[in-house]
């Protein structure tokens, strides 16, 4: 064998290793296309129920929003009718309270008064017993005369 004969048969063997090996590589990766190709149908019919459930689910969901939202107004519109008897009861308050404050100004002058009526009547009493003592001493010193 000639060195060219041995060169062919080199590049022979090193042409048939390449073409084993993109062989065995077509064949993994046609069964990983396969793999692929089961794996994209589950996922398409997942979505496909996902999707058949998601359509009455949005319905609900929707029906649901709808009713909170009447309840919303309703309970909106029982605040603001209510709104003004809490105001009422506020001013309540604050009228009770000024007339806590009033009643107590009174009690203090009523109290206060009370004191110096009590100091008046002490004096006029004791004005009272002087004008007797005078009186009687007028008397005694007349009927002396």
């Amino acid at each position: 064998m000639s060195g060219a004969e041995v060169a062919g048969v080199i590049a022979a063997v090193a042409f048939l290793i390449i073409a084993l090996a993109v062989a065995i590589i077509a064949i993994r990766l046609s069964g990983v296309t396969k793999e692929i190709k089961q794996t994209v149908t589950e996922v398409n019919h997942t979505l496909d129920t996902v999707n058949g459930e998601i359509k009455p689910l949005t319905n609900e969901i929707e029906a649901l929003l709808t009713k909170s939202n009447v309840l919303l107004n309703d309970v909106n519109g029982k605040v603001a009718a209510i709104d003004p008897v809490f105001t009422a009861i506020g001013e309540l308050g604050e009228s009770v309270s000024d007339l806590n404050t009033s009643t107590r100004n009174l009690a203090e002058k009523v109290t206060s008064g009370a004191k110096s009526g009590a100091k008046v009547t002490v004096a006029a009493k004791v004005g009272q017993k002087a004008m007797n003592l005078f009186t009687k001493n007028k008397d005694t010193e007349s009927k002396s005369h």
